[in-house]
């Protein structure tokens, strides 16, 4: 039997953003007591020592110099800070020996990565090790990201291979926003529904196949997914009623758009996904 890495898209379905709909609203919840507020399942970068990159550090003193107290003031009780987790030797190795994946910049990992990078390097990597590293990487914010934004998955050559599975890209997504909730005054519930809906669009599947793919034991989960297969639809039937009223108006669409005050390219997606729809094959009945 072969090992195998925990992938992001292995894991549960992770709860969705915070916000005011009722429905969604029990989907959201912080991150754990304790748990790091930068990179959830990603290791701090020692300075001068990583090649995986990351955010600059800003506002830093220079090396001896401290802070002056308010004269007068008892100096204050230290805050205890957690100390920097150590990036394991083999995360380093994989950074320098595959930047394009590992480096600055992510990109999504094939399936079947860990018995690649065996198989390549069969006396440099011990194979604990190797799954450890590979399992921080990918639980990390930074590369939940890429696979959120539906990049496809890539071999050892930073060659693309294979696409994201709409679940996939779907629980990235839900993980991504329930790591940002809270950490500023924006509502994120709206944009994480527009990028469901862009998800479901992505997929090519219907909004039944696609719930049927993503939906868990999470109710809450499912209610976020119910309202953004709702506003998909609002947005479908919109786009069907524009369809059959352009149809009936015989004018040409730059004529339509500006009968209507839209811009000629929003009508013509509309009118294109409106059209794509009506061209798919009918689901088999299902039988009696």
């Amino acid at each position: 039997m072969t090992d195998s890495v925990p992938h992001p898209e292995q894991t549960t379905a992770p709860a969705a953003p915070e916000a005011a709909a009722p429905a969604a609203a029990a989907a959201v919840a912080p991150l754990a007591p304790g748990e790091s507020g930068a990179e959830a399942g990603s290791t701090p970068r020692p300075e001068g020592a990583s090649r995986r990159g990351g955010r600059n550090q800003r506002g830093r003193k220079p090396a001896g110099q401290k802070a002056a107290a308010p004269e007068g003031d008892a100096p204050a009780a230290a805050t205890p800070r957690r100390a920097p987790r150590a990036i394991p030797p083999a995360l380093e190795q994989l950074a320098a020996l595959y930047p394009q994946l590992f480096g600055a910049q992510f990109l999504p990992l094939k399936r079947g990565i860990f018995q690649d990078l065996m198989a390549a390097h069969p006396e440099q990597f011990e194979r604990e090790a190797l799954k450890q590293a590979l399992g921080i990487h990918t639980r990390s914010t930074r590369y939940l990201q890429c696979v959120a934004a539906g990049q496809p998955r890539h071999d050892l050559q930073g060659q693309p291979v294979e696409d994201m599975a709409p679940e996939h890209v779907h629980q990235a997504l839900l993980e991504v926003y329930r790591r940002r909730q809270g950490r500023g005054p924006d509502d994120l519930l709206p944009k994480l529904r527009a990028r469901i809906v862009r998800n479901i669009e992505a997929s090519g599947l219907t909004r039944e196949d696609y719930a049927e793919r993503v939906r868990t034991r999470d109710e809450a989960a499912n209610a976020l997914l119910d309202e953004a297969l709702a506003e998909l639809a609002a947005k479908q039937a919109r786009e069907e009623a524009l369809l059959r009223a352009f149809e009936a108006s015989g004018k040409s669409l730059a004529e339509f758009a500006d009968m209507y005050g839209m811009d000629p390219r929003t009508v013509d997606r509309s009118l294109h996904s409106a059209r794509q729809r009506a061209a798919a094959p009918a689901a088999p009945a299902a039988d009696a």
